[in-house]
């Protein structure tokens, strides 16, 4: 029998995946306190539906920077794929693309991102890890980015360390991990963009001077990942980017930061309808994405839970976490009343906290 719930998904892949990727997929930063209140922070929201609305046509579709998706869950960046399954990147792509989802791809993929967008059949941004000295392998990596048809660049801004995850750390030299597909001839520039994750040298340690710069570089929209504060937001928002996603890494990197969702309100208000934003961190049920939608979120990524789907059933499995995503939030606006996404206000949440 297939799955129920996300929650199912990922106890199969806990079986059926080698513990060190298990960890390495799982593993919060420090205490894992921020990974846990991800989740915790959801629950604590309570909803006030509204009775004997017309709620017969639930419609999920939206655009995402222009590009028409089905609904407003997408695939979040995450590395590694191919310790998942054997398709690693392509098998995701193809599950997204099943459903026109939109997928971000990782700088730390398994798989090329030209054979990504070839096995695509849904819309695709790229997300980009950079530091101030590899400005041109950055540059390389926007121009095949642009080439193979990506849509948007998103880079990643929470990073310029890697935080501890100290259960990856234990466990992470016995696996034999994929190679990196997208630096197959630039193995030693690949190192500086993105060293190993005990965070013993720079990531991407970039400031607001490195979007300058890659805004002067490309005419692709610019999302920025890991925005949690009002302040950021606000910079950003001058700075001319399209998208913010706010996000705390999943609680991968500094511990003890509000979860997501709680820094959502302040961002989407610093904002003022400027430009887009998204959240991820947490996601595991369409209810927790209802709860989102109606904070002033336009879309919400969702990365492990792909991954465990992965696991479980490879494209298959990861197309089936994505639809149940999907028939969750449509089941939870209906039930709440509010049948289309413009209908999703603040006015659905009772508190936060």
């Amino acid at each position: 029998m297939r799955p129920l719930t996300i929650a199912e998904y990922e106890a199969i892949a806990r079986a059926r995946l080698h513990s060190a990727v298990w960890d390495y997929y799982s593993a919060g930063a420090d205490d894992e306190v921020t990974l846990r209140e991800n989740r915790a922070a959801f629950k604590r929201i309570r909803l006030r539906p509204r009775a004997l609305a017309s709620v017969g046509d639930v419609d999920l579709r939206t655009t995402l920077l222009g590009a028409e998706v089905s609904m407003p869950i997408g695939v979040a960046p995450t590395a590694i794929h191919g310790a998942a399954c054997d398709e690693g990147e392509c098998a995701t792509a193809q599950a997204a693309g099943a459903l026109n989802a939109l997928m971000i791809a990782s700088t730390e993929s398994t798989r090329p991102l030209e054979e990504v967008a070839q096995s695509a059949s849904g819309p695709l941004w790229f997300q980009l890890y950079f530091s101030q000295q590899t400005h041109a392998l950055a540059e390389r990596l926007v121009r095949r980015a642009e080439a193979a048809g990506y849509r948007a660049l998103v880079v990643t801004v929470d990073s310029p360390r890697w935080g501890r995850k100290e259960r990856s750390i234990r466990s992470e030299a016995s696996y034999d991990w994929p190679p990196s597909g997208n630096f197959a001839d630039e193995a030693d520039e690949a190192d500086e963009v993105a060293d190993d994750d005990e965070g013993q040298d720079d990531a991407a340690a970039i400031t607001w001077d490195d979007i300058a710069w890659l805004q002067s570089i490309t005419s692709l929209p610019i999302v920025l990942k890991g925005i949690l504060t009002a302040e950021d937001a606000a910079r950003a928002v001058a700075q001319g980017v399209a998208g913010i996603v706010v996000s705390n890494h999943g609680g991968r990197q500094l511990d003890g930061v509000m979860p997501t969702i709680e820094a959502l309100p302040e961002v989407v208000a610093a904002v003022a309808g400027r430009c887009e934003v998204y959240l991820d961190g947490g996601v595991r049920r369409g209810a927790d994405a209802l709860k989102a939608l109606a904070l002033g979120a336009r879309a919400v990524f969702v990365g492990r839970p792909i991954l465990w789907g992965l696991a479980a059933d490879g494209a298959a499995g990861a197309q089936h976490t994505l639809e149940l995503l999907r028939d969750e939030l449509a089941l939870t606006m209906t039930l709440a009343g509010r049948p289309t996404l413009a209908s999703l206000d603040a006015s659905l949440i009772q508190c936060l906290g």
